[in-house]
């Protein structure tokens, strides 16, 4: 079946099934649900479908099977729920990168040679340390461009031989740009010319950041189904970024002001959801 379908940024390309199966696995739904799944799809399909249209459909479909399946399979909305601001995905990403064995800073001041410069994250285990920034986007069209790479390359410039710790591994020797979405080709060529590390949803093609959550189990509370949207809100004013902070604190629900039954529930959902409990 040759049927064009519209991207988030406008372009178009032909529908690709297996696209849609792969993250359907992604998100743990069973054969048998992606099989079922992907018919119903392809039985609704016509030239011109968007691609948010698709993933409305089959979340909705994937809900009425499977809860934490269908949270999984929504994780890329659910990055763009980490705003308006920047600050809680550059917290989510400290977490990210925590679960990977790093120590993590945010929001930290370092005084290159010619500038100050604001740090969004700073990790460093025992073997190598990064600076990163973090270029967080609130709709799925958005693309970090060229000029912020070339922008993130001076940064690097400016700030080496500054150190994030104590430790002999810590001076500054990577920079990486990281976005909730996506690159432009330019920039991504720009940074693999220049040396800047890169990361985005897709990028690189393998351990991007789609990756590297679904490995380390790190999962946003904008994927919750049990929160509402100003409940999320509260949550993130008490740094509660991932569903693995509920589980860890489950007390921080007293102050949604909510049953001892709902409070469960929540907590059970945070569960299922990070250990893919069925």
């Amino acid at each position: 079946m040759h049927v064009h379908i519209t991207k988030a940024d406008g372009s178009s390309e032909f529908f690709k099934v297996e696209k849609l199966r792969r993250s359907l696995r992604r998100a743990g739904a069973s054969p048998d649900e992606v099989n079922s799944i992907v018919t119903q799809i392809m039985a609704e399909l016509y030239d011109g479908m968007q691609t948010q249209e698709i993933y409305r459909r089959a979340f909705t479909l994937l809900r009425e099977n499977e809860l934490p399946s269908a949270a999984r399979y929504s994780l890329r909305r659910a990055l763009f729920g980490l705003g308006p601001t920047g600050f809680p995905f550059e917290r989510f990403l400290a977490r990210l990168f925590a679960a990977d064995g790093y120590t993590t800073k945010t929001g930290i001041i370092l005084q290159g040679h010619c500038a100050p410069h604001e740090i969004d994250v700073a990790a460093y285990n025992a073997t190598s340390s990064f600076i990163g920034e973090a270029k967080f986007h609130a709709r799925p069209g958005i693309k970090t461009d060229l000029q912020v790479a070339m922008y993130s390359y001076a940064r690097l410039l400016d700030l080496k031989g500054t150190t994030i710790c104590s430790d002999s591994v810590c001076g500054v020797a990577e920079f990486w740009l990281i976005t909730n979405t996506k690159f432009t080709s330019t920039a991504e060529h720009y940074a693999e010319c220049v040396g800047i590390k890169m990361l985005s949803w897709d990028y690189p093609r393998h351990n991007n950041l789609h990756d590297r959550i679904q490995r380390a189990q790190v999962y946003p509370i904008t994927v919750m189904q049990s929160l509402t949207s100003s409940q999320i809100a509260t949550l993130i004013t008490y740094d509660i970024i991932i569903c693995k902070d509920i589980t860890d604190n489950p007390s921080v629900l007293q102050h949604l002001h909510l049953t001892q039954s709902k409070r469960d529930s929540i907590v059970q959902e945070a569960l299922h959801i990070t250990k893919g409990l069925k």
